[in-house]
């Protein structure tokens, strides 16, 4: 039996080159042979959205969009953006014994995740610093959530997620932290408002020259990477060092590692770097 995808109908050839190119140019996707009909079944349904019928005028008011708005929509469809709360949780464990560490020495920290998709993993911050400073964390402690889907991080903001997405988390933390919802909002939670303050959401594109910001104690930049070319990969995480203080943290998702860019970093456990004393560090204007 025929799945609903192979009954779409399918974009001509050129016209699925041109696409993966312009994913390539923006985003940095690498091109992996056999992810056609994907492309091809997110473009038409991008198609319909913006009510046209033809592939060719389609791509002509992508290339062509000079507001921007058209190829974000395409961006959107084509990203990938599956997260969850807790997920790889040593990396949030080994967090919390950092900042209780350093729990009396003062003073403010922004932590950027630096692919936040829909908010799990900011607000699983935001938590695993309330965890382990305290009623003081919201003061103490903010996190810089950026991603490049303006869909995703407006659904990030809502801080409303299904019963079954909270589910990972310690279930002290599912009583203490979320509003359970009611009404039409029954089976879905809401962040309270205490750990949504601590996040601030931010469009960003990990191609992009960074804006002014940080120097960061801490960066996540989990499960993300692997969609990249390794040229694309060395450049994104030399400009993520840059922007580490200079005994900072970056940390990574367990199925990347750092195998081929660890030049300016020591290694310290799984998936988790240190920025190696006397490499360059950027910073500029708090952008939280």
């Amino acid at each position: 039996m025929d799945s609903p995808h192979s009954r779409e109908a399918r974009l001509p050839a050129g016209i699925l080159d041109r696409l993966q190119s312009l994913a390539t140019e923006r985003l940095g996707l690498e091109h992996r042979p056999g992810k056609e009909l994907l492309l091809s079944v997110r473009a038409t349904r991008h198609m319909r959205e913006l009510g046209v019928t033809a592939p060719a005028e389609y791509l002509r008011l992508i290339e062509t969009d000079t507001t921007g708005e058209r190829m974000q929509g395409l961006l959107d469809l084509l990203t990938t953006n599956h997260t969850a709360f807790w997920r790889e949780p040593d990396h949030f464990e080994w967090l919390r014994g950092q900042l209780s560490s350093h729990a009396k020495s003062g003073g403010r920290q922004t932590i950027w995740c630096a692919a936040s998709s829909s908010g799990e993993e900011p607000y699983t911050l935001a938590m695993v610093a309330r965890e382990a400073i305290g009623p003081a964390a919201p003061e103490r402690i903010q996190i810089l959530a950026t991603d490049v889907s303006r869909r995703m991080l407006a659904a990030a903001q809502t801080g409303i997620y299904s019963n079954e997405r909270v589910r990972p988390l310690p279930d002290a933390w599912r009583t203490h932290y979320f509003e359970p919802g009611k009404e039409r909002w029954n089976g879905y939670s809401r962040v309270k408002e205490e750990i949504r303050r601590m996040v601030h959401f931010r469009w960003l594109n990990l191609m992009d020259p960074f804006p002014q910001m940080g120097p960061f104690p801490y960066i996540f930049c989990r499960n993300v990477m692997i969609y990249f070319s390794q040229e694309t990969r060395m450049q994104i995480v030399q400009k993520l060092l840059q922007r580490l203080t200079a005994d900072g943290h970056l940390l990574v998702g367990h199925a990347e590692g750092l195998s081929g860019l660890e030049a300016d970093t020591d290694y310290v456990r799984p998936a988790v770097y240190r920025h190696r004393a006397g490499a360059g560090v950027k910073g500029g204007k708090r952008w939280v």
